[in-house]
């Protein structure tokens, strides 16, 4: 005989099964709880940071202070806002040229489009350390000016960055109603007219999420970033890690405390922007 289910519950209600809540917690505490623990030893009195002394914000003064993160921070603000105007443009561009046009080998040219997403990030970070090398950028950047000092890594993040956002775009403009755009050339609209007053307004909110996991994933990298950057450039990732290998002190935390914050904030704004387009609400 077929099994009989309780009510309010079904064979797809696989939440009021005791072993998947176990294992839902055992997953959320190995993945979250060694981020808690570095935000709560960014407020230990402890120097070394290891054994629990007591609670201070003197971490947080230290590291405002700390004119070295602070130099890396402002390189890292400043690559991650610059290489997300670029990849959003590029990537926008990309999406719409994949979603309106037909051509020959679309499918091969959405797949090499689709490589900096799936290819290890070491193997794309070498591969660009040798084309800046073969190019010469690698030695014209060193010396200039900032934020021209900075143009390697932003070229490489914003390799890595739009196929991200074309994702997004795309995935928007596949719920765009095309009688929209058709009744906009009915009442006499040009092309750029449409595109401006119709088409852009409905991938905002795609343009908007695409734009904030761009941010989010330039501020973020390191394995691309240390490859790239010069001796002059140094980000807030790398300089992290270069402090770490000295030793975690709670300084470090409360740096690293701020980055989490920032990446949290934006990666939350991107879920919301993208919920209408999963429900597919235009």
């Amino acid at each position: 005989m077929a099994e009989t289910l309780k009510p309010g519950s079904g064979p797809l209600d696989y939440g009021s099964r005791w072993w998947l809540r176990i294992l839902f917690v055992a997953i959320f505490i190995a993945l979250y709880a060694p981020i808690f623990t570095l935000i709560a030893f960014s407020f230990n009195t402890d120097k070394r940071g290891v054994v629990w002394r007591g609670f201070t914000l003197d971490n947080y003064v230290k590291a405002w202070n700390n004119s070295a993160l602070q130099e890396a921070l402002i390189n890292s603000l400043t690559i991650a806002v610059i290489a997300t105007l670029i990849a959003t443009i590029i990537g926008a561009m990309a999406a719409l040229f994949l979603w309106r046009f037909r051509f020959p080998f679309k499918a091969a040219y959405e797949g090499v489009m689709a490589l900096p997403i799936v290819i290890p990030e070491i193997c794309m970070g070498v591969s660009l350390l040798l084309f800046f090398i073969n190019t010469g950028m690698m030695e014209w950047s060193v010396g200039m000016p900032w934020p021209m000092n900075l143009i390697n890594i932003i070229i490489a993040h914003v390799a890595f960055c739009f196929p991200f956002v074309a994702v997004v775009v795309r995935s928007r403009l596949v719920g765009f109603n095309r009688q929209l755009e058709e009744a906009s050339k009915d009442l006499g609209a040009s092309e750029w007219q449409t595109f401006w007053n119709v088409i852009v307004p409905f991938m905002m909110p795609g343009l908007v999420a695409g734009a904030l996991l761009a941010f989010t994933l330039s501020l973020d990298d390191f394995v691309i970033t240390f490859f790239t950057s010069g001796p002059e450039t140094v980000t807030f990732p790398v300089k992290v890690y270069s402090l770490v290998r000295r030793g975690v002190s709670p300084e470090i935390n409360a740096a690293s405390t701020v980055l989490i914050v920032i990446t949290v904030i934006a990666t939350v704004i991107a879920m919301k922007l993208q919920a209408p387009q999963k429900s597919g609400e235009g």
